[in-house]
């Protein structure tokens, strides 16, 4: 898809939450060779390092990988610049193609001026695209407010039993993209008797059919598996074709349920 400052970004990419530095090689290196262009990373993740030898070693071109990372807590304000430093040179991969401020982090009230300092990087030609992740409503006004300029992209937990109407809505109305962290609901939605029904009326796995429902929605995903046949498998969710009927199904099983943390209290 295209993003509101006209870079490109795959719509469906490869997650490396809680993947360890030295697996995240491997599990980088399979996702590229299956297919995937997209790997999201974060410094709290502490595997930016392997994922930079993964697409090192790929083979492929750097402008064919799309590589996101995130600034921590932590590093809000005035340490956000040496932060994101360290990232890049973790990473080892020049550019980065986005960078994100991980959370909002509101006890902290510094993601104004560290937006601030995202978009100067930006300006500077140190990174292509910057955006944010798990930012409420009212933390997305304010920075839009003060800034003038819209992130481009809010990476949030996103999945049948939380659907995020309104933010969805809100990213519709300011051009961000919502790009979803948790797509498959850390995988209870994968047992739901709806999501099961409708995977084997079209011959498809239950991750299949919440990816698709995704990405029918418009929505980027990042799904993390170390498993091969789960990595490869996730990819077939863009050759599956939801109805209508499925999709009034998915959406009647929204519980507003988070299987991660609230945006409003994470510091």
């Amino acid at each position: 898809m295209t993003l509101a400052d006209g870079m490109r970004m795959p719509v469906l990419g490869f997650g490396v939450y809680k993947v360890s530095d030295d697996d995240a090689t491997p599990a980088v290196a399979e996702a590229l060779a299956a297919g995937y262009r997209l790997v999201d990373t974060a410094t709290l993740y502490g595997n930016e390092a392997g994922v930079g030898r993964a697409v090192r070693a790929s083979g492929l071109e750097r402008d064919e990988v799309f590589v996101t990372t995130k600034l921590w807590n932590d590093a809000h304000g005035d340490a956000a610049e040496a932060a994101f430093a360290a990232s890049v040179e973790r990473l080892g991969l020049g550019v980065p193609d986005l960078y994100l401020i991980h959370w909002p982090a509101p006890a902290r009230d510094l993601y104004v001026p560290t937006w601030r300092t995202l978009l100067r990087l930006r300006d500077e030609g140190r990174v292509r695209s910057v955006g944010v992740s798990n930012f409420q409503p009212a933390h997305l006004r304010r920075i839009v407010e003060d800034s003038g300029e819209v992130p481009v992209v809010n990476q949030v937990e996103l999945h049948p039993y939380l659907q995020q109407r309104e933010l969805r809505a809100l990213h519709g109305e300011l051009g961000v993209v919502t790009q979803a962290w948790s797509p498959l609901g850390r995988g209870a939605v994968l047992a739901d008797p709806v999501i099961g029904d409708i995977a084997r009326t079209h011959g498809a796995t239950p991750a299949q059919v919440v990816l698709r429902w995704h990405l029918d929605l418009g929505v980027a995903v990042i799904p993390k598996s170390v498993t091969p046949a789960r990595i490869r498998e996730n990819l077939g969710a863009a050759d599956l074709e939801l109805t209508e009927e499925d999709h009034e199904r998915i959406s009647a099983l929204d519980r507003g349920e988070r299987s991660g943390s609230d945006p409003d209290v994470v510091s």
